[in-house]
């Protein structure tokens, strides 16, 4: 599984554009000043300042009646700066000197003062010169910098160089329409895929999607849409496949309301059309009435418990249950109804006694659900047997299984949905079709878990896993 988080392929372009140009930028300033910077002393510096330096020193010169005097300004300059200066005249003797080390010459010919402009580094120093001119006269000076500086005249063919420089201009000329080229073309190609995405995000709210293979540098995104589209079409399957379940079921509720309400309205209106029946039909129109009364109270019981387990709104009192007597004696309750008589019902069990925490009233009803759909879809031979024990994880299973007629697997996936009733009844074809929904809700709201298996001809088999009391949950539990 990738933990890295995927960026935005437009964001992870700019980036690295951004990146590369950056880095570019930096390395160009480096190695434009590792090759012509100088540290001085106030920092950074281009090599040619000293020339600069030199060059501009004159300001600080003035002629005192043919005496050369230097400004206190420039020499605290040269002094920041750890220079010396030395001015000759225009005999080429030293006239004025500052801090000029000794091993420099107090005359220079004219030959040597033209071969100092060119002059290397060399005893610590490199030697720059300029002149001063103030009334008719010329003295020259010589500024000494501690920095290995070095002076270089570039000589070149004129003729070539300006028939280059045509060149030069068609050259930038074609790589700025190179650029403008490439710009286009890249707008063109972001363009058409930006039209992919944008036609594919509406192809998905239209449900016309056609899925775009995932590879280049949009992978992702062509990815994610195919993605969203697989899952927009699978609520949507959903939601058709709740919606006609639901129309069903309103339909069916509604049909299943009105066949106990119409007997109870006929039967009624006999007893009031008749001034003066006999005791024994009117005992005989009430029991109808009733059972039908009853068969309709079942039904609204059962449509208001669903509801509250979806909401989460149902009473729910937790207990500490001695779970195998609780079964027996649902299973003997079962046997002692009179809609169930001569039927084959059985418990078999031989585990210790065993306290689970659940709801009494709840749990009774999801397993009475399960037993008594056994005996409804299946023929009046039929064995239901209930069993309980301990599972390999510590939880405990009850078992509900009869040697019927089974299910085929397309009847197993849709069992536990609301209103499912089964294609085998054969004894009753009333009910309300919630039975082993809410069963299964129940169970969902001890914390266990239902499973069934079936194969036609074979019975049916539905196991209950319930979890065990523990210290987490025991407290929550009371004696009963």
């Amino acid at each position: 599984m990738k933990s890295k988080k995927k960026l935005n392929p437009f964001l992870r372009i700019f980036l690295l554009v951004s990146l590369l140009f950056v880095i570019a930028v930096i390395a160009v300033i480096a190695i434009f000043y590792y090759i012509f910077g100088i540290t001085e002393p106030e920092g950074l510096s281009l090599a040619s300042w000293p020339r600069t330096f030199t060059t501009s020193f004159a300001v600080w010169m003035e002629n005192d009646n043919g005496r050369i005097k230097i400004e206190e300004m420039g020499l605290e300059r040269l002094d920041e700066y750890g220079l010396w200066i030395q001015v000759i005249d225009e005999t080429g003797c030293e006239v004025f000197s500052h801090s000029k080390p000794g091993y420099y010459p107090a005359y220079y010919s004219a030959s040597e003062l033209i071969a100092l402009s060119t002059s290397a580094y060399s005893q610590g120093n490199t030697i720059f010169a300029d002149s001063f001119k103030d009334s008719g006269r010329t003295w020259s000076y010589l500024i000494g910098f501690p920095y290995p500086i070095g002076k270089h005249m570039l000589y070149y063919n004129g003729g070539n160089v300006g028939r280059l420089f045509p060149v030069l201009r068609i050259s930038i000329f074609i790589l700025i329409w190179a650029i403008v080229l490439f710009l286009i073309c890249y707008g063109f190609w972001l363009t058409r895929h930006l039209g992919k995405i944008t036609n594919g995000i509406g192809g998905v709210s239209q449900r016309s999607y056609v899925p775009l293979p995932e590879k280049g540098v949009f992978s992702q995104i062509y990815g994610a849409l195919n993605q969203m589209d697989r899952e927009v079409r699978h609520s949507d399957e959903v939601r058709q496949s709740t919606e006609r379940a639901r129309k069903e079921w309103i339909a069916n509720i509604t049909h299943d309301l009105k066949t106990p309400l119409s007997p109870i309205k006929g039967y009624a209106e006999l007893l009031t059309a008749n001034p003066a029946p006999d005791r024994k039909l009117i005992q005989e129109y009430s029991g109808i009435i009733l059972k039908n009364v009853n068969y309709t109270e079942k039904m609204i019981s059962d449509l208001t418990l669903t509801y509250q387990l979806d909401s989460g709104a149902v009473p729910y009192h937790p207990q500490a249950v001695r779970l195998v007597r609780f079964l027996k004696e649902l299973v003997i309750d079962i046997v002692n109804n009179p809609a169930f008589a001569g039927r084959d019902i059985e418990f078999a069990g031989n585990m210790p006694e065993t306290k689970v925490c659940l709801d009494p009233d709840l749990f009774r009803r999801a397993v009475n659900n399960l037993i008594i759909n056994a005996l409804t879809h299946n023929l009046p031979d039929t064995k239901v047997t209930v069993s309980i024990g301990a599972g390999e994880k510590k939880e405990l299973f009850i078992c509900i299984s009869d040697n019927g007629t089974g299910m085929k697997d397309e009847e197993k996936a849709v069992l536990f949905q609301r209103y499912y009733r089964g294609t085998s009844t054969k004894e009753k074809p009333e009910g309300s079709g919630l039975g082993l929904a809410i069963a299964k809700q129940i169970i969902t709201l001890h914390g266990g878990d239902i499973t069934v298996s079936s194969k036609p001809g074979a019975g049916t088999r539905f196991t209950i896993f319930i979890p065990t009391a523990n210290e987490e949950n025991s407290h929550a539990c009371r004696d009963v």
